[in-house]
């Protein structure tokens, strides 16, 4: 099997979802370190079950919107001795994540400040403080990449009526935040660029996590594809974006939408 993360310890946040698990297996599956975090409850629990007994796996509670926890992450995890060269800003809430804390999902009129800032707490401001205790603590020290995780609606509008009858909808606060998280790649990659450090954005599409039919049949209809993603197929790109062959790319976001946003 193709070592292509050999020397690499990836640090993820929010790596207990579809997309995060699937970027834990896999990095390991190609020789990668990989420092896991998420917050306490069941898919951390099944991740340790999953990985647990591999040396190259470690994992850590984190709660990306705690400055407190943030600020002394790092420092935990090389103080047992990984020493993370990249970092993935995954984390973020989503309109369903808010209806599983059992809300009802609001229209856009009856969104609340305290959900919206909550999104963008988790999603943006977790995700300037993991590149800024990045900045503290990693970059200049050695070479290292930070991956940025948007979404195709970062700079595209959603497409509302296909939400139509469904249990949930596209929620505001997501997409603005995933606008925000390229807006702080363009500005990272700059400032970083002399001191060895590239940042770059993938923009996952529509990635299929047990939709309807119906669903898949109305989104597959705006993909050039004509389908949803299967969660490897986004982490093919993230191994790319993680390795030593994206070395000369930064500052870019990668679209992994089955050609999505290029109708």
């Amino acid at each position: 099997m193709d070592k292509q993360l050999d020397g690499r310890t990836v640090f993820i946040t929010g790596s207990g979802g579809v997309l995060g698990s699937t970027y834990v297996r896999r990095m390991l599956e190609v020789g990668a370190k990989v420092v896991a975090t998420d917050l306490p409850g069941a898919r951390a629990d099944t991740l340790k079950e999953a990985h647990g007994d591999n040396p190259n796996f470690g994992y850590y509670d984190l709660n990306v919107g705690v400055e407190e926890e943030v600020v002394e992450i790092f420092k935990r995890v090389m103080a047992d001795g990984w020493q993370p060269n990249v970092v993935l800003n995954n984390a973020a809430i989503t309109g369903e994540m808010l209806m599983g804390a059992g809300k009802p999902f609001p229209d856009f009129a009856d969104t609340s400040v305290e959900d919206f800032e909550r999104t963008m707490r988790t999603n943006l401001t977790g995700a300037f403080m993991i590149a800024r205790q990045m900045d503290r603590d990693i970059v200049g020290k050695y070479p290292s990449a930070l991956i940025n995780v948007a979404s195709m609606y970062a700079l595209n509008g959603a497409h509302h009526p296909i939400y139509d009858g469904m249990p949930f909808k596209n929620f505001s606060a997501y997409g603005v935040s995933k606008a925000g998280i390229h807006g702080m790649t363009v500005w990272l990659a700059g400032y970083w660029a002399k001191r060895d450090a590239t940042v770059n954005t993938i923009a996952p599409g529509a990635v299929f996590n047990g939709h309807s039919e119906e669903f898949q049949k109305r989104v597959g209809a705006l993909i050039m594809q004509d389908r949803m993603a299967q969660p490897d197929e986004i982490a093919d790109v993230m191994l790319f974006l993680a390795s030593k062959h994206a070395g000369h790319m930064t500052g870019q976001m990668v679209n992994v939408d089955g050609g999505f946003s290029a109708w």
